[in-house]
């Protein structure tokens, strides 16, 4: 709880038909509750998307180019600030009216069960978590919501997943290593960290929104 910062370095995998495809080495500022910044660089050409609270922008290496983010985008930041176990921790969902419920115990591979809590927020949207029986570790973030099918060319309901994974102890703070994200059962993407640092010096210049190209650093 006396975190107030993270700073992640590892490496993101997307993938196809359940292959990983090259990974992208990344760099990821997190300031609780609401503003990341993370920079991805893959064959020498960086990538940025930065948030912080109501606003966002990205930068595209390969184009040179800095744009503010959609709405759309600004609220998929949130979304996925509302689905981090951090929320559910911490508390942050009691600012939006969000409720909380026991769901039960469910069945989590051979000999192991996971408890499951459900958030619900007002508007419907819910996040459920699953932490170990055991070892009261989290396992498992699953919620549903709205994408956009290329195939269809229309608006689908998925199931979302982030699967927790290597769990290290660095400074005495227990997090996941690895976080593997999967839609409709399928994976889609891997996080997979490999230095993780609490309560560093982040300045707030590196959330602000640079004048011009030449003074992304």
């Amino acid at each position: 709880m006396n975190v107030q910062n993270v700073v992640g370095r590892g490496f993101y995998s997307e993938f196809k038909e359940g292959v990983a495809q090259v990974p992208s080495k990344f760099v990821d500022y997190l300031v609780y509750p609401n503003r990341e910044r993370t920079e991805f660089t893959q064959s020498g050409i960086k990538t940025i998307q930065t948030n912080d609270r109501e606003t966002g922008w990205m930068f595209d290496g390969a184009v040179k180019k800095i744009s503010d983010q959609s709405p759309a985008q600004i609220e998929e930041f949130k979304r996925v600030m509302r689905a981090s176990v951090e929320n559910i921790l911490r508390g942050w969902w009691r600012n939006e009216g969000g409720t909380v419920k026991y769901v039960g115990r469910r069945e989590a591979g051979l000999a192991k069960r996971n408890e499951t809590i459900r958030l619900t927020y007002p508007n419907g949207f819910w996040i459920e978590y699953e932490f170990g029986a055991k070892d009261f570790l989290p396992a498992k973030v699953i919620y549903k919501r709205m994408r956009k099918d290329m195939d269809l060319a229309e608006m689908v309901e998925t199931t979302e997943e982030d699967v927790l994974l290597k769990f290290i102890t660095v400074d005495g703070v227990t997090s996941p290593w690895v976080i593997d994200h999967f839609v409709n059962g399928k994976q889609t993407s891997r996080i997979n960290y490999e230095q993780v640092q609490y309560n560093q010096r982040i300045a707030d210049a590196l959330f602000a929104k640079p004048d011009n190209v030449k003074a992304i650093k």
